[in-house]
C-alpha cells in the first residue's frame, strides 16, 4: 500500500496513488483517440460550418472547435500577436511568496513554496497555464520527483485541449479523453486546471477564440478578396476582337491569347483579329475598402483580448492615449494574475505542502504582479507611530508592500545606529553616565527629554494610557452607577427616560473632563518632543 499511495486523499476523498504522481500518464497514441494530428477545420471555412463548431462544442464535441481555435493562433498575425503579448503580459510578472504568519512552521511552508516558483522554466509553463485565455481553459500535468527525499514538481506538461472532455450533466466538471473513448477523472495533485473566466458561463465557451471565430473568418475572405485584386491590380484589361466571319478556332485562338499576354507579354492572332489595352481609371478604391475592413476587424480583435487599442495600432491619441488604455489594460492583467494566483495556490502550492508536510491550517498564499506604487516616506511614518500604539503587522508583508527579500544566511543586515539619547538631535559626551543636555528654547521638548532615555515610545503611549485611565476611573464609575441604578428601577422606557433628564443635571463630568484634559497636554508634549529640531528652526516656543 505504501508504495501506491500516499496517505493523503483530495478535496472529494480519492487517495492520492505515489505511482501516478512520478510519471507521465498523459499521452499521445498512433492508433487511439489521443492523437496529435489535428483535422484542420480552417479549411473551407463557411459562416455555415463555423457556427456548427461553436454548437458542437457545446453538445459535448469541442474538437473540432479546439483545432480552429490553435489554427487562428497559426494564421491570423494579429491574433496570434495580441494574444501573445497578453500571455507574456502576465508571465513576466514578479511572484513572491507571503507566509501565512511568522511563526515557525509558516515560514517554512513559504521557503518551500517560494522554491517552487523560483525555477526557471516556470515562466513557460505560466504561458502553458496561459492558453486558457484563448480555448477557455488549459490542463497541464504536473511530473513530481523524491529522488531527494522531499516532494518536488520538476516538470509541467502541457495537455492538448482536444484530449479533454466536460462531464455531461453540467458541462464544468473536466475529464480525461480515455482510450474507450469515455472520460477519466483527473488525478489529484497531477494535474494543474485552469480556466480563463473572460465571460460568465460554461468553460468551453469563455474563451476568447470563440468571440474572435467569426472576425477570423470575416477577415479570412476579405484577404481572400484583397490577394485577388493585388493580382490584378495595375493591369490594364485586355480586350480581344474579332470578326462576324471568324470560327470558333480562331476565337479560341484569341482567347488564350488574351489571357497569356499579361504573363508572356507575347502573342499570336489572325491578321483579322484585334488587342486592345484599357487601362483602369480609380482602382485604388478597391483596395481601400479591403483594407479598411481588415484594419476594422483587427482593431475588435484587439479590443477583446487587450482591452484597448491604441498599443497595436497607429490611430489618433499619441502617448496620452495610450498611456490611458495602458491603465484599463492593467485591469485585465491584474485579473489574470488573481486567476493565477488561485489556480497555483490551489492546485500546485497546497499539495506541495501537503505532499511534505502534511495537511496545514494555514497555507502561504502567492502574490503576481507590481504592487500599486507605494510611498516607503509614508509607509514609515505610519509604521513608525502605529507599531508604538500595538499595531500588529507581519514583517513579510511590509518587506513585500516595499520590494525587499527575506534576508538569507550570512548577508550582512542593516540595524539601527547606537544613540545614547532617547530623543533627535541631542549630543553626549564620551561618558555614557554624562547628563544629556536638553536642547535649548524649548521647555516642552525639554521636559520630555529629560526623561526620554528610561521611555521609548512605545512605553510612553503605555504610561499615558495608564494615567488617563487611572485618573478617569473613579468619577468615570460614580457616572455609570448613577446610570446603572436608574435602569435597574426603570419600570418601562418611558420612566426611564424621565429619570434620565432628570439625573443629567446631577451628574458632575468634571472629573473625567479634568483627566483627559491632562492626557491630551500630556499626549501634546510627548508629541512635540518627537518633532525634528529643524522643524521649528523659524521660530522657537
Amino acid at each position: 500500500m505504501a508504495d501506491r499511495d500516499t496517505g493523503l486523499v483530495d478535496q472529494w476523498g480519492r487517495p492520492i496513488r505515489r505511482a501516478d504522481l512520478t510519471q507521465q500518464i498523459v499521452t499521445a497514441t498512433v492508433g487511439g483517440v489521443r492523437q496529435t494530428i489535428s483535422e484542420h477545420p480552417s479549411v473551407g471555412l463557411t459562416p455555415g460550418r463555423l457556427a456548427r463548431l461553436l454548437r458542437d462544442a457545446e453538445e459535448d464535441n469541442p474538437s473540432g472547435y479546439l483545432a480552429l481555435a490553435e489554427e487562428m493562433e497559426e494564421k491570423d498575425l494579429h491574433y496570434l500577436s495580441v494574444l501573445g503579448t497578453r500571455k507574456r503580459q502576465v508571465s513576466q510578472l514578479p511572484i513572491r511568496i507571503e507566509a501565512a504568519s511568522d511563526e515557525k512552521e509558516d515560514v517554512i511552508n513559504a521557503e518551500m513554496a517560494q522554491e517552487f516558483v523560483g525555477r526557471d522554466v516556470l515562466q513557460g509553463e505560466i504561458k502553458d497555464i496561459l492558453d486558457a485565455v484563448g480555448k477557455g481553459f488549459s490542463v497541464n500535468e504536473l511530473i513530481w520527483d523524491m529522488s531527494e527525499r522531499d516532494w518536488r514538481p520538476v516538470a509541467m506538461e502541457w495537455v492538448d485541449p482536444r484530449w479533454i472532455v466536460f462531464d455531461t450533466p453540467d458541462r464544468r466538471t473536466p475529464r480525461l479523453l480515455g482510450e474507450h473513448g469515455q472520460g477519466e477523472d483527473l488525478q489529484p495533485f497531477k494535474f494543474v486546471y485552469h480556466m480563463s473566466k473572460c465571460k460568465s458561463g460554461l468553460p468551453i465557451r469563455g474563451g476568447l477564440a470563440r468571440a474572435a471565430a467569426w472576425t477570423y473568418l470575416f477577415k479570412n475572405f476579405d484577404m481572400k478578396g484583397w490577394v485577388e485584386f493585388a493580382e490584378i491590380y495595375g493591369q490594364p484589361l485586355r480586350v480581344g476582337k474579332f470578326g462576324s466571319n471568324a470560327s470558333e478556332e480562331d476565337k479560341r485562338t484569341l482567347l488564350r491569347a488574351v489571357a497569356n499576354i499579361g504573363r508572356d507579354a507575347a502573342a499570336i492572332i489572325p491578321d483579322s483579329m484585334l488587342l486592345e489595352f484599357i487601362e483602369a481609371k480609380g482602382g485604388t478604391k478597391g483596395a481601400e475598402v479591403y483594407e479598411r475592413l481588415a484594419a476594422f476587424l483587427d482593431q475588435q480583435v484587439s479590443k477583446a483580448v487587450l482591452g484597448q487599442t491604441a498599443t497595436t495600432d497607429a490611430i489618433a491619441g499619441g502617448h496620452a492615449v495610450g498611456k490611458e488604455h495602458n491603465d484599463v489594460r492593467g485591469d485585465i492583467e491584474r485579473a489574470d494574475a488573481n486567476e493565477l494566483e488561485a489556480t497555483i495556490g490551489r492546485q500546485i502550492i497546497r499539495p506541495l505542502i501537503d505532499l511534505n508536510r502534511g495537511p496545514q491550517k494555514r497555507y502561504p498564499s502567492i502574490k503576481i504582479g507590481n504592487d500599486e506604487d507605494v510611498d516607503v516616506d509614508v509607509l514609515s511614518k505610519a509604521l513608525q507611530r502605529l507599531v508604538p500604539m500595538g499595531l500588529k503587522v507581519g514583517q513579510n508583508q511590509v518587506r513585500g508592500m516595499m520590494g525587499f527579500k527575506e534576508p538569507t544566511a550570512g548577508d550582512d543586515l542593516l540595524t539601527a545606529p547606537a544613540s545614547a539619547t532617547g530623543y533627535p538631535g541631542a549630543t553626549a559626551g564620551d561618558d555614557p553616565d554624562d547628563e544629556v543636555a536638553p536642547p535649548r528654547g524649548r521647555p516642552a521638548r525639554n521636559v520630555i527629554a529629560r526623561n526620554a532615555v528610561e521611555a521609548t515610545a512605545a512605553d510612553l503611549a503605555e504610561r499615558l494610557t495608564g494615567l488617563v485611565d487611572q485618573a478617569a476611573g473613579e468619577p468615570m464609575d460614580r457616572m455609570i452607577e448613577q446610570l446603572r441604578r436608574e435602569v435597574e428601577e426603570a419600570d418601562s422606557l418611558d420612566s426611564l427616560a424621565v429619570s434620565l433628564l432628570a439625573l443629567y443635571p446631577e451628574m458632575d463630568p468634571s472629573g473625567v473632563g479634568a483627566a483627559l484634559e491632562r492626557g491630551l497636554t500630556a499626549a501634546y508634549l510627548a508629541g512635540a518632543a518627537e518633532v525634528p529640531s529643524e522643524a521649528g528652526a523659524g521660530g522657537e516656543a
